[in-house]
């Protein structure tokens, strides 16, 4: 089973961006999405990414929190692009940006279209308590709040958060 240790945090300033390796435009939909999962009638998001000429279809259990259940298969572009097009309720738009502190990657999703503005870094680990860099740049953690998760900003965008959800981003301290 795919396992996936994941923690978000939100950003304090733009510093990081002198240390991009490498940055893609990615773009993705949900097959099984927020609906569905609020709902109760699904216990994964399926979700179609598209980035440059590679493409993947990704399961990923609906729980909250750093570790979680996840695959990913490699897709034709094409059939990524005709799902996107057709069975998916939304494409959310981001540029990643890699970042490597100490050896450790951060990618960094600059979001597009109606997320404009959120800015989130994501670190992967082998394992839920190791432990990584602290750039001067990273700031508070939002692993546990749903409504960062990719599957929630195509239901919920930035763009219709509230003022409070938007002054939480303010006060993004480690």
């Amino acid at each position: 089973m795919g396992i996936e240790i994941e923690r978000k945090f939100l950003l304090r300033d733009d510093s990081w961006r002198a240390q991009v390796e490498r940055s893609e435009r990615i773009a993705q939909g949900y097959l099984v999405g927020a609906a569905a999962l609020a709902a109760g009638q699904a216990r994964a998001s399926v979700r179609v990414r598209r980035a440059g000429d590679e493409a993947w279809l990704n399961i990923k259990a609906a729980q909250l929190g750093i570790e979680r259940a996840e695959y990913d298969y490699a897709i034709p572009p094409d059939d990524a692009e005709a799902l996107l097009a057709t069975l998916c309720d939304g494409v959310l738009s981001k540029h990643r940006h890699h970042v490597t502190v100490d050896g450790t990657l951060f990618e960094i999703d600059e979001f597009l279209g109606d997320n404009a503005g959120l800015v989130v870094a994501e670190v992967e680990l082998p394992r839920a308590d190791a432990p990584f860099p602290r750039p001067s740049w990273l700031g508070r953690e939002v692993s546990a709040l749903a409504r960062y998760y990719n599957v929630n900003l195509i239901a919920h965008p930035y763009a219709r958060w509230t003022q409070a959800e938007r002054d939480a981003n303010e006060g993004a301290d480690a």
